[in-house]
């Protein structure tokens, strides 16, 4: 029996930071007698000063206060909380933007909280559930924090192949070797440009006897999305793609994934390099430039905190580091690439909120 009736998700309009929230509250929603509410709260849009204001500095106050100043802060951001009673709903987010709003909610209302990733001004301590990755090295394990090994999704196995049938149909990709590749982008730690889209995949489209279907992410942007389409525009192989700055709303990972016999994902996106573990796939991890710096390097922060997550991936089974083209021309000639474990740490943070 859950400890509430309703969960309601706080979006920062990231769909990543969605589908990670989204994920635990389906989880939820199956293990327990919750509901999950079918309209997520969305978190206003606040001119720059407003934002440093109430995000950054006014933020403290539902720390150390109670239920008045909640109700004080979300009414100075027009977010309403009347309708939600007392100890019957659980809040959940991702990501910093959200997180305010979700401790808010639950203080203003009496009610519960669950915050996924580590928000970076008010940290995980006054959330009644945190569920943090291990890679963003939380600096203390209470007993109102867990781990998770890369980041929960949405992703639910028993339905991949039936969304994939309906998403691609008429495309006769059953019983064909299809590879997903997924593509993220640029950040404070990596590099994706055209130069290296055209180095590492214009050999790839070469590729015989296998679809390609290929997506972006938020962070590609449009010159290397063009690119890519360039590189595999006319190619007989290219069964499917989406780019990402062209149809923002649209989201076909999923279908993608059930449709899929092998999956490579970029190195910058922990996200797609989770939904496809979880969706039931040995991942080929494609290594991209890095800009990370030699102080971050050594102090165990930027990109190498991500290579000691792989090396877990790697250590269950769970991803194939492709380090040359030797490795990429055997990963792919291989029927398929499935690690058949029961991998899935939406479900895990799931349970381990209903037992605790």
């Amino acid at each position: 029996m859950a400890k509430f009736k309703r969960i309601v998700i706080i979006s920062d309009g990231i769909r990543g930071h969605y589908h990670q929230s989204l994920g635990v509250a389906e989880w939820l929603e199956r293990l327990s007698d919750a509901t999950l509410d079918p309209s997520a709260i969305t978190i206003p849009e606040m001119p720059l000063f407003e934002r440093l204001m109430k995000l950054k500095l006014f933020v403290h106050g539902l720390e150390v206060h109670g239920g008045a100043y909640s109700r004080e802060w979300l009414k100075s951001t027009g977010v309403r909380y009347s309708k939600y009673e007392p100890e019957t709903t659980l809040f959940i987010s991702a990501g910093s933007k959200a997180a305010p709003f979700c401790l808010a909610l639950s203080k203003a209302t009496h009610n519960k909280s669950a915050v996924l990733m580590t928000p970076s001004v008010l940290g995980t301590k006054s959330f009644t559930y945190a569920i943090v990755p291990e890679h963003d090295k939380p600096v203390m394990k209470a007993g109102n924090v867990i781990t998770t090994l890369g980041a929960p999704n949405h992703i639910y196995m028993p339905h991949l192949k039936d969304i994939a049938r309906t998403y691609f149909s008429g495309r006769n990709l059953e019983g064909q070797k299809v590879i997903a590749l997924l593509i993220g982008g640029s950040d404070a730690n990596y590099r994706i440009n055209s130069r290296w889209a055209r180095d590492i995949l214009s050999p790839l489209s070469a590729t015989r006897d296998a679809k390609f279907l290929i997506t972006t992410s938020r962070r590609t942007g449009e010159a290397v999305e063009n690119t890519v389409e360039e590189i595999f525009s006319g190619t007989p192989n290219a069964e499917y793609m989406f780019f990402y700055s062209r149809t923002p709303n649209q989201n076909s990972i999923t279908a993608i994934l059930g449709a899929s016999t092998h999956v490579l994902v970029t190195e910058d996106s922990v996200s797609m390099v989770s939904e496809a573990v979880t969706a039931g796939f040995k991942v080929g991890l494609i290594r991209v430039p890095r800009t990370t710096g030699k102080i971050k390097h050594m102090l165990g922060f930027g990109a190498r905190r991500f290579d000691e997550m792989f090396a877990r991936f790697a250590e269950k089974g769970l991803i194939y580091d492709l380090k040359d083209d030797w490795d990429m021309q055997k990963f792919i000639e291989a029927p398929q690439q499935y690690h058949y474990r029961d991998f899935n740490e939406a479900k895990r943070a799931a349970e381990w909120i209903l037992q605790n």
